[in-house]
């Protein structure tokens, strides 16, 4: 009878925790915008004061009160402890290698390391030395490396680096001879490139790092430093205010650059999300004359996407003119001309072209037929293009980390095969083991995951492709919690890669299932603009239709789905759960842009208008509208249970952008579920720092699991 009445008690205990939440109280107000003709309410709109001490406490008050929740599962702290387990076990990572002057300098992270240091070598094979150390620099900061850029002469080093995931860098320049810093410090800044001269270079600048204030990116500016001149002096190199006859967008970054590999000009840009690119260029000769007579080498009308290479007069650029799986074309920069451009790689019906590369001798382009990569090689010298045979199908990344020479390394992975690092001779098409990165090492129980690609039927009849990852013998009953991930934006493809966050819940009989939504380009342009503005309800009705399908075919059941979308994957899976709360147990909402109404209204906003839209416009607005998470919360809707999670430090999306959502649905929603609004007060949008990263990640997957059922990650008794 003892045992009975515990085992009643621990039952009720579970249901009442679950039959009601006590959230901080949230107000609302009356703000509201009018477009068109139509009113928008917005009753949230005061989060948005993000530097305000009420706004800052109501905040504070959630992520307590999340935490206090999130405490309580079992499983959490065991999934931790798990990754950092398996983290040791892996070789050293070296990454961002960058060769000059005979000097290699990389980025390397010893098993069980938070970030990388920075170390170099004399030659390729000499002997390892420790330049800079992120964790000791600053004492008592987790400082990240956002990149390195050594001088032609490989004698100086440019260091960007950040604290706390913000993203916004320090850019200071190390005497590799001697390991000091010189006396140059510039802040806000990221780095561009150097001049030949080996004394001065290109920067990025922005007028502030206050990601609450909506102006702080906006007429940014490249500028040329000299070393040990008063920053304050540097001068304008590019920009609108030094340009206005190029009309460059406020939201938009003016970007300057050499190319050693074209060392007769100079090259500048506007950085934005759109797809194609916008560049100029003009004689080396005219780098220190007072205007420079910029000429064009692309716009948007010209398609280019992707990828470009310059090699001294050559130019050679992916696009989809006239070819919706792309092409390669060539043009030079003694005249160049788009419409007249050579074609070195044809449009594939079967494949789409993703990327290019280059080494002393050849270009390289990289194909995908959605899942697995082919890579296809072009002979600068003689014209001729041939199919380069891969160790292993997958996804494949080339890096040519010295243009110099035909020796290049080749990355390979797949959703259960974990990276493989190869050196490649581009002469002889000869794969050897890696000389920088060993096999990743993962327990045999990793060995028992198996794929599955399949084409889902779409709310339009269109197939949409979805990969099924899981254990070997899994029962198709509906009894497995399943999560789902998916983007869906920029024309970004899930490509296949080893993600040890979902593979280590596959291997708890958890089954991971990737969408191949529109508004990726798995299936070239045409899919990435079928989900794009004014389609853009295609992105998250493919998640939609490919949840039905797990559930049809037994892989799961409502109760057992959890979805999770990042970033811009914010409109997917909150435009998925207010479309269809009934198919969902639960819903991360990571990071995510769920307010797209007012998307541009934040720091990092009128950058991406050119992807969603503006609500200028009344056909993006209404298509933005259509897009807004919180615009379609429905008071009385019984919605899954909903975890948001916000990086206070987040330069690309903003943390009242989840925040707004997470109130929205704690008000609206009868489910009697949990609805929480998580704040990484350590973090930006991401961090290198595995100890936050791990952390933020097994919050994020307690939750969906518990909330999911499974057996491993329940209230603590």
């Amino acid at each position: 009878m003892k045992k009975l009445i515990t085992i009643l008690l621990a039952v009720i205990s579970f249901q009442s925790l679950n039959a009601q939440y006590h959230y901080p109280p949230t107000k609302t107000d009356n703000s509201s915008d009018t477009y068109f003709g139509i009113t928008y309410h917005d009753p949230y709109r005061w989060l948005e004061h993000i530097e305000t001490p009420e706004v800052e406490t109501w905040f504070k008050q959630q992520a307590n009160y999340t935490d206090s929740i999130l405490n309580t599962l079992n499983g959490r702290d065991a999934l931790i402890k798990e990754w950092k387990e398996l983290d040791k076990l892996q070789p050293a990572a070296i990454g961002r290698l960058r060769y000059k002057n005979g000097r290699l300098f990389y980025l390397k992270t010893m098993p069980g390391e938070n970030v990388g240091k920075i170390y170099f070598r004399q030659g390729v094979n000499g002997k390892e030395q420790l330049l800079f150390n992120p964790l000791t620099y600053i004492p008592g900061k987790t400082l990240s490396v956002q990149s390195i850029s050594p001088s032609y002469d490989g004698k100086k080093l440019a260091i960007a680096y950040a604290n706390q995931g913000a993203e916004v860098s320090v850019l200071k320049i190390m005497d590799v001879d001697t390991r000091q810093f010189l006396k140059d410090s510039l802040y806000p800044a990221s780095f561009n490139s150097w001049a030949y001269d080996n004394n001065s270079f290109l920067y990025g600048w922005i007028k502030s790092d206050d990601n609450k204030d909506p102006t702080s990116r906006l007429n940014s500016k490249t500028k040329l430093h000299i070393l040990g001149a008063d920053v304050n002096s540097d001068k304008d190199f590019f920009s609108n205010a030094s340009y206005p006859e190029l009309n460059i967008d406020p939201g938009n970054y003016p970007d300057a650059s050499l190319n050693e590999d074209s060392k007769n000009y100079i090259f500048s840009g506007e950085g934005s999300v759109q797809n194609e690119m916008k560049l100029y260029y003009a004689p080396i000769s005219e780098f220190t004359a007072p205007h420079i007579n910029w000429k064009v080498l692309a716009m948007p009308s010209d398609k280019i996407v992707r990828g470009i290479v310059i090699k001294n007069d050559d130019v050679y650029a992916i696009t989809y003119n006239n070819a919706k799986n792309y092409k390669v074309m060539a043009t030079s920069l003694k005249h160049p001309d788009w419409n007249n451009a050579t074609t070195i790689a044809a449009e594939q019906t079967d494949k789409t072209a993703e990327a290019i590369a280059y080494c002393k001798d050849y270009m390289f382009i990289t194909y995908s037929d959605g899942i697995n990569n082919t890579l296809l090689k072009y002979n600068f010298n003689t014209k001729k293009t041939t199919e380069v045979k891969l160790p292993f199908s997958g996804t494949m990344y080339i890096a040519c980390y010295n243009t110099k020479s035909n020796n290049c390394l080749v990355y390979l992975t797949s959703w259960n095969k974990p990276f493989t690092e190869f050196d490649y001779n581009a002469v002889t098409d000869a794969f050897t083991p890696g000389s920088f990165n060993k096999p990743e090492i993962y327990p045999a129980a990793y060995q028992n995951l198996v794929t599955e690609e399949v084409q889902v039927k779409g709310h339009d009849g269109v197939m949409i492709p979805l990969s099924i990852i899981h254990n070997k013998g899994i029962k198709l009953d509906g009894s497995n919690v399943c999560l789902m991930d998916s983007y869906g934006a920029y024309g970004y493809s899930m490509v296949p890669y080893f993600d040890l966050f979902n593979n280590s819940l596959a291997v708890k009989n958890v089954v991971i299932a990737i969408p191949h939504v529109r508004g990726g380009s798995e299936k070239g342009e045409s899919w990435y603009k079928a989900g794009f503005k004014t389609t853009k309800h295609n992105t998250w009705q493919d998640f939609i239709s490919c949840a039905e399908y797990l559930i049809e075919k037994g892989y799961t059941s409502p109760q057992k789905i959890a979805g999770t979308g990042t970033s811009a994957g914010g409109i997917l899976i909150s435009r998925a759960i207010t479309t269809r709360p009934d198919l969902f147990a639960a819903a991360i909402c990571n990071v995510g842009c769920a307010n797209a109404m007012r998307l541009e209204f934040s720091s990092n906003g009128p950058v991406n208008i050119p992807e969603f839209g503006t609500v200028k416009d009344s056909i993006e607005c209404r298509a933005l509208f259509e897009m807004d998470g919180v615009q379609h919360v429905v008071a009385g809707t019984k919605y899954p249970a909903v975890i948001c999670v916000a990086g206070w430090n987040d330069p690309r999306v903003i943390a009242w952008q989840p925040g707004k959502f997470a109130a929205a649905v704690q008000n609206a929603s009868t489910a009697g579920k949990p609805v929480l609004l998580k704040i990484n007060y350590d973090n930006g949008h991401f961090t290198e720092d595995k100890n936050v990263t791990f952390a933020n990640f097994a919050d994020q997957y307690a939750f969906a699991m518990w909330q999911c059922g499974h057996p491993d990650f329940q209230i603590k008794k």
